[in-house]
């Protein structure tokens, strides 16, 4: 369902489609998925995912938000390293998304302890 996403054959219809997509271009590696649905505004100039991170899940929360604007809140979960270095972690955030040219892209995001 993701892969026309990725693949810039298709766009993510909403915020929450978005940030989903944004999660498995991190999963992946893709930093052009990444770069196409950030805002250029906010867009940093490296979007590498970190290589030394493997994405093991994500939970959404909540999704809210209007015809300009979207809120998504959620909790991304990593691992990294290997045996006694094994570390695991979590990312949690409020994204706001906001619709430009008639897409939806990832503007900001505030980290949350929900």
């Amino acid at each position: 369902m993701l892969r026309p996403y990725l693949a810039g054959e298709s766009w993510p219809p909403t915020p929450g489609a978005v940030m989903r997509s944004r999660y498995t271009a991190y999963a992946v590696g893709d930093s052009d998925h990444l770069f196409r649905t950030w805002h250029p505004a906010t867009r940093p100039a490296d979007v590498d995912p970190d290589p030394g991170l493997t994405w093991t899940g994500l939970d959404v929360f909540s999704e809210s938000g209007d015809e300009t604007e979207g809120v998504v809140e959620f909790a991304a979960h990593w691992v990294s390293g290997e045996g006694a270095t094994r570390q695991r972690g979590m990312v949690r955030e409020r994204s706001t998304f906001t619709r430009r040219a008639g897409r939806w892209v990832y503007r900001d995001g505030v980290a949350t302890d929900r």
